[in-house]
């Protein structure tokens, strides 16, 4: 039987501020710890190894059963994982990798870090995933692969996006690092791509500190992968492992640990965040001029990585900034879900222009993101809505919601 979830006074000495009453600091997350995760991490600081061993194994092959694919590697990144699993596919400088520009988590960096050039393409309005038409008309000579994510934990549309990869030869990779546990046509996430990447750091409802898993059904690319990840001390007399240069990119078993533990109790994590997700929908149906959560018809199950509320089209992007400032001074730590990769510096220098993804630009300039975790109370959903109304009604009250 799983221990309880430790309260705030429980876990003083780590510096959290207690969020017991509305006027208190609330974190946009906080991870769902138990005496599971912290006996486990114990176990491992009183053992002789802390380092990448046993239990880094352990958790690849418990994370692979889990998903439901043949091979599990550890990385202590999505970005990272990305960047492994385009160089064992050989792709690098020439090619091009299609991409979403709408992401809170940047594993999309990981196309440039590769030296290829990421193409990206408009979103689904009401998704917030790529649009499988948008994708085809981006396709050129150059294209190597198609990068879908799971945007916020909605599964994309991975028939249609297949059906593209097959018509064009295309690789297609999937960005999971922010749907663990969601399911599309009742099938987890992570189990469509050619490659899948997850990630592990906050606010992923299953986190480790730091850390990443790429996953795939194909023997060759797991076996290059962890060549290119790092090599092992019982491998260095090898001549043809060590004909490959590594990244030295593995986890520690202490990361592995705490991944091990809070994945055995992941259906306890969903359950416990479904019911703040819950709390939230309460609340928030009083709250006029905003887009409702979406979710496909092809879409089983979706576990939000964060509770996000789309502002009606009369607000602007500085005043969505006006109202995540409001409730920040009300201690409530809120943020612009996304800003756009393409509007970034890196890929303005690549020529990317505001305008160039109408859709993407729409939604992200009127995105919060809340606090969205499972130490959250009723009463502190309550104060965090009533608050961001309060705010909305200086910037843009009565918005249209479309």
């Amino acid at each position: 039987m799983t221990e309880p979830a430790l309260a705030y006074d429980d876990v003083a000495e780590t510096g959290e501020a207690p969020a017991e009453t509305g006027h208190d600091f609330i974190p946009l997350s906080d991870p769902d710890i138990t005496l599971a995760e912290i006996g486990a991490v114990d176990a491992v600081l009183r053992s002789p190894r802390i380092s990448n061993g046993t239990l880094a194994e352990e958790f690849e092959a418990a994370f692979a059963a889990y998903v439901g694919r043949a091979y599990a590697i550890a990385v202590p990144s999505g970005t990272i994982g990305l960047v492994l699993a385009l160089k064992a596919y050989g792709i690098g400088a020439g090619d091009e990798v299609i991409a979403s520009s709408y992401s809170f988590r940047e594993t999309a960096h990981a196309i440039s870090l590769a030296g290829a050039r990421p193409v990206f393409a408009d979103i689904d309005y009401w998704s917030g995933t790529l649009a499988p038409q948008k994708v085809e008309e981006r396709i050129t000579p150059k294209t190597r692969a198609v990068l879908a994510a799971n945007t916020n934990g909605h599964p994309a549309p991975w028939s249609e996006l297949r059906d593209i990869a097959v018509r064009h030869g295309l690789l297609l990779l999937e960005d999971s690092t922010e749907a663990i546990g969601s399911r599309y046509k009742d099938r987890l996430v992570g189990s469509f791509g050619d490659a899948a990447v997850f990630d592990f750091a906050q606010p992923s409802l299953l986190t480790c500190g730091e850390g990443g898993m790429v996953v795939t059904d194909d023997i060759d690319l797991a076996v290059t992968l962890r060549r290119h990840r790092s090599h092992r001390l019982n491998e260095r007399a090898s001549v043809v492992v060590s004909s490959a240069a590594s990244y030295q990119a593995g986890i520690s078993d202490l990361a592995a640990a705490l991944g091990l533990a809070q994945l055995r109790r992941i259906d306890e994590i969903v359950e416990r965040r479904r019911l703040i997700e819950q709390l939230y929908a309460t609340h928030v149906q009083s709250f006029e001029g905003i887009k409702p959560p979406y979710i496909a018809p092809d879409v089983t199950e979706v576990n939000w990585f964060l509770y996000l509320v789309h502002l009606g089209t009369r607000f602007t992007r500085s005043s969505r900034d006006a109202i995540a400032e409001d409730l920040r001074v009300e201690q409530v730590e809120a943020a612009a879900y996304s800003h756009p990769l393409h509007l970034q510096r890196h890929y303005f220098d690549l020529g990317y222009r505001r305008g160039d993804l109408l859709v993407t630009e729409k939604i992200a300039d009127r995105a919060v993101a809340l606090p969205f975790h499972t130490h959250l109370t009723d009463s502190q959903i309550e104060f965090i809505v009533e608050t961001m109304k309060d705010a909305s009604i200086n910037v843009g009250a009565g918005a249209a919601i479309y």
